[in-house]
């Protein structure tokens, strides 16, 4: 079994620790599937500054092989942020100027559909390429994030038909809402939706069975931050699965989705004492000096 991660990277920069470290939705997701046990990949395209070097290299150090990516010139994402109460706050991001994803030519749809699952998000730009992906083969999950503008009825036409697994973030929702908005994920053509919760855990939807988990709250004072805590949640739900036999047009059974939860709850808890992302973390470089004026 093997997860690709097909789309966004980034620099997430600490400004209370002075640190960078390297990150991005499916960055994340194709490390914590390897940190899993899994053979893990990414695709995607790294800037040729130096922050992009940083984290390609940041990724390929973890065993997450990064050798069907490509390089383009361009400015690196930096996405700033900083830490309180161990809770990972945003306060703004650079989108850089690297922003295409690689052509899905048939040579790396082959090399897709050579996974066993493939993840990508809202951030990566691949909406177009998910039909041809889809047919491909391997199965998708999807991260659609807790912006409004990803969960009106068009976006969700345009993506869920294609998707075996949605994935929504629903902090700032009720359970009455979250509830619906999973039913209008499959509704719409999902195979399965996934909300998290933060702190009031998880629900998972398949069109027929509703399963919940309880979150696993950590101490605050012991604990590094809460980046990546949704992200590790995934990759220990659909890993999880995999291993069950998961398969397109064949849900998984109530005990699989039950332990799929629960693996995914695991995986946000431990991913809570990991610096950032995963670690890999280096001093933030100095603004380079501006020119005085003559």
């Amino acid at each position: 079994m093997n997860v690709l991660g097909f789309g966004d990277n980034t620099v997430d920069r600490f400004v209370d620790r002075g640190t960078d470290y390297p990150g991005g939705n499916c960055v994340n997701v194709a490390v914590y599937a390897h940190r899993l046990g899994l053979d893990a990949a990414y695709l995607g395209v790294f800037g040729d500054d130096d922050l992009g070097t940083f984290v390609r290299t940041s990724v390929a150090a973890q065993g997450v092989a990064v050798d069907r990516s490509t390089v383009r010139p361009g400015r690196t994402s930096v996405s700033t942020l900083h830490v309180r109460d161990g809770d990972r706050l945003f306060l703004g991001y650079d989108d850089g100027t690297v922003r295409e994803r690689p052509a899905l030519d048939d040579g790396l749809t082959a090399y897709a559909a050579s996974f066993a699952l493939v993840h990508s998000s809202v951030y990566s730009r691949t909406e177009a390429q998910l039909p041809g992906l889809a047919a491909a083969g391997p199965l998708v999950s999807f991260d659609f994030s807790d912006e409004e503008e990803y969960r009106t009825p068009a976006y969700l036409d345009r993506v869920c038909p294609h998707v075996d697994l949605a994935l929504l973030s629903c902090s700032g929702l009720d359970e009455t809402a979250t509830r619906a908005l999973l039913t209008e994920a499959v509704r719409r053509g999902a195979g399965m939706a996934l909300a998290t919760r933060g702190l009031e855990g998880a629900i998972a939807y398949d069109g027929a069975v509703t399963a919940t988990a309880p979150s696993r709250p950590a101490d605050p004072a012991s604990m590094s931050d809460t980046m990546g805590c949704g992200d590790a949640f995934l990759a220990g739900f659909v890993v999880s699965l995999l291993r069950e036999g998961w398969a397109r047009g064949l849900p998984p059974a109530r005990a699989a989705l039950d332990g799929a939860l629960r693996h995914g709850a695991q995986a946000a808890y431990d991913q809570c004492f990991v610096e950032a992302a995963f670690g890999c973390g280096r001093p933030t470089p100095a603004p380079a000096p501006v020119a005085a004026e003559r």
